[in-house]
């Protein structure tokens, strides 16, 4: 499910915790990269931002790998 990153040097276990938050009341996710995007205005919008969030970054890791 999980695949390495290039900056991975080992084999690791991850694990999966709750992306959102509310940070003063507002409604948030954070990423791998330790970033906090939001705020949205509800959990089904939030999760419609993660979904397109990930695709971004997979995108941009294709691209990159490709040069």
């Amino acid at each position: 499910m999980y695949g390495m990153r290039a900056q991975d040097t080992a084999p690791a276990t991850h694990f999966r915790c709750e992306r959102l938050c509310r940070v003063n009341g507002e409604l948030y996710f954070t990423t791998r990269e330790q970033t906090l995007e939001g705020p949205f205005d509800n959990p089904a919008t939030a999760e419609k931002e993660i979904q397109a969030y990930i695709e971004r970054m997979q995108v941009l890791s294709m691209n990159m790998s490709s040069r």
